[in-house]
C-alpha cells in the first residue's frame, strides 16, 4: 500500500473541502426549525472526537434551549457589547459600522452550547501538556472546529458568540471554578449560508492572501529556493484581485 492508498476518494474531498470553504458564522440567518436529536447527536460525537493533548478529552458541552437562560446569556452579551463600542469613542465611523453589525443569534438559534475546558480531567499530568500548558484549550478548539464542519455537512449553521464575559456564563450555567468557558455557540437551522462570512461582506477587514500568511524556513521569509514550485503556485493563487477590491 503507498500513502496515496489513504486518501479519501474524489466525491468524499470535494464534500470535506465544500464544509470547510462553505462553513459560515452564523448571525443573522437563523429559522424556527428544531434540530432533530439523531443530527444533534452526529454533531456532537464528531466534536468528541477531535484530537487531545494526551488524550485528554478535556472537553464537556452543555445544551441550552431555555429561553429564560438563553435571556441572560443576551444580556451579558448586550453589556460586553456596549463596552466594545465605547473602545472605539475615538473612532465615530468605525463605532457607528460595529453598532450595525449583527453579531449573536441566541434567541434565534434552535439551540445554544458552551463548551467548555476542564484542565483536571484524568488528573494533573496529561502527556504533552506539561511544556505547553495551552495544548489543552488548542484541544478544545479542535472539538469546535469538528462540531462545526460537522454541523455544515447536516446544513446545520453555527455562530460563535463571543461578545460574553466568562464571569457570566459561569454564574448563569452553574460551571465549576476549575473548568473554563472556551465557546458559546449558536445552532440551528438557516435560510442560507451566506457567499462570503458577513464581516468580509461589510468590509470590516479584508480577507488576506494566502501567500501572506505562508513563510518559508523562518518567520518572514516570503520566498524561497528550496521552494521554487510551491512559491510560483502560491503567488499565482494569490495573484488576482480580491473580490473585496473591485
Amino acid at each position: 500500500m503507498t500513502s496515496g492508498d489513504y486518501a479519501l476518494s474524489g466525491s468524499e474531498k470535494e464534500g470535506l473541502y465544500k464544509a470547510i470553504f462553505s462553513r459560515r458564522d452564523v448571525r443573522s440567518h437563523f429559522v424556527s426549525t428544531e434540530i432533530p436529536g439523531d443530527v444533534l447527536l452526529r454533531i456532537l460525537n464528531a466534536a468528541h472526537h477531535a484530537p487531545s493533548v494526551g488524550f485528554s478529552q478535556p472537553w464537556n458541552f452543555i445544551l441550552i434551549k431555555d429561553k429564560a437562560t438563553r435571556q441572560k446569556v443576551k444580556e451579558s452579551f448586550a453589556r460586553e457589547r456596549e463596552r466594545s463600542i465605547s473602545m472605539l469613542d475615538s473612532d465615530k465611523q468605525r463605532q457607528q459600522q460595529y453598532s450595525s453589525l449583527k453579531l449573536e443569534g441566541i434567541m434565534e438559534s434552535a439551540v445554544n452550547v458552551c463548551v467548555t475546558y476542564d484542565p483536571a480531567r484524568f488528573g494533573p499530568f496529561v502527556l504533552g501538556r506539561t511544556s505547553i500548558e495551552e495544548t489543552g484549550v488548542y484541544s478544545v478548539c479542535c472539538a469546535i472546529q469538528n462540531l462545526w464542519l460537522a454541523a455544515r455537512a447536516e446544513g446545520v449553521g453555527v455562530g460563535w458568540v463571543s461578545i460574553l464575559a466568562n464571569e457570566d456564563l459561569e454564574k448563569i450555567l452553574a460551571i465549576p471554578p476549575h473548568v473554563k468557558p472556551i465557546a458559546y455557540l449558536c445552532l440551528g437551522y438557516v435560510s442560507e449560508f451566506a457567499s462570503r462570512p458577513d464581516l468580509e461582506k461589510a468590509r470590516w477587514l479584508p480577507r488576506m492572501d494566502l501567500s501572506e500568511v505562508v513563510c518559508y524556513e523562518q518567520w518572514g521569509i516570503r520566498q524561497s529556493d528550496q521552494w521554487p514550485e510551491f512559491c510560483a503556485a502560491i503567488n499565482k493563487m494569490s495573484g488576482g484581485k480580491r473580490e473585496d477590491n473591485i
